[in-house]
């Protein structure tokens, strides 16, 4: 029988990418999952796709905080506690500095960080009843600041900031905080990444079929909410990423300004 049988997981961001492939695997495992997105239509169509199953749908912007709040009451109120949190929601961006709007950046932080503190706060009471696990779907960005994405690298350092603070408090609580970041993976969010007007893109620079699928990706997830881990790195080139920047930064500004620019300019 699964670990995850009979428990209560809630996703946000599940209506596709990694939060779908999420409420996958938890459905197939015996689980019973909440999940939340700003796309109503795609929520319904995942639901259709498992009929019978404990899945709860809700409408939901995480940056809003009382959009949080009901989600989160109506997930106590259909399952009556939450065993994991997995918060997946999260919106990227591409623009340099001198020239992304503020707002753009203000959007970056609310979703990214703001809607993971509203859902732990909101969940953390059921999580540490049940001796349960919190999960950041974070980014190899907030371990190295990437260049066209400082609002989206500021929003993933303050992630891995806010929870390494929250499983200090808690390590002696029974109840588990990890932080994951995975390297690129296919999804729809670079085609939804927000440009320096705040407007998603439409189109993505990057090449989909050199990524990690995001099946994998959540499998990897999954595997890592089973053993209890503290954090979790993706890919070859994300755990490159992440030794270079910690014992070779110099090289790592090169290396990564090179990754990103072309002839001078930003083209990923």
């Amino acid at each position: 029988m699964s670990l995850f049988n009979n428990k209560v997981v809630v996703v946000t961001g599940g209506s596709e990418g990694i939060g779908k492939s999420l409420v996958d695997i938890f459905l197939q495992q015996g689980a019973k999952v909440a999940t939340c997105s700003r796309n109503y239509d795609k929520l319904y169509r995942l639901q259709k796709q498992y009929p019978g199953k404990p899945l709860l749908i809700h409408s939901a912007d995480v940056s809003n905080e009382q959009d949080c709040t009901n989600f989160i009451n109506m997930v106590v109120k259909q399952f009556g506690t939450i065993d994991i949190l997995i918060n997946n929601a999260g919106v990227s961006m591409r623009s340099e500095v001198a020239d992304v709007e503020l707002d753009t950046i203000r959007k970056v932080m609310d979703i990214n960080f703001w809607g993971t503190v509203y859902c732990t706060k909101l969940s953390l009471p059921y999580i540490l009843k049940n001796n349960g696990t919190v999960v950041g779907v974070s980014s190899i960005a907030g371990f190295r600041g990437l260049p066209g994405r400082s609002g989206y690298s500021a929003s993933k350092f303050a992630v891995n900031g806010w929870l390494e603070s929250l499983r200090t408090e808690l390590l002696d609580s029974g109840t588990n905080i990890m932080w994951v970041c995975p390297g690129f993976t296919t999804s729809n969010i670079r085609n939804v990444a927000l440009n320096k007007e705040g407007k998603a893109h439409g189109e993505s620079p990057m090449d989909e079929g050199k990524m990690m699928p995001s099946a994998e990706c959540a499998a990897h997830i999954v595997k890592a909410i089973e053993k209890r881990k503290r954090t979790l790195v993706l890919t070859f080139n994300g755990k490159r990423t992440v030794f270079l920047n910690k014992f070779f930064p110099g090289l790592a500004d090169k290396l990564v300004k090179n990754f990103f620019y072309k002839n001078g300019h930003l083209v990923k």
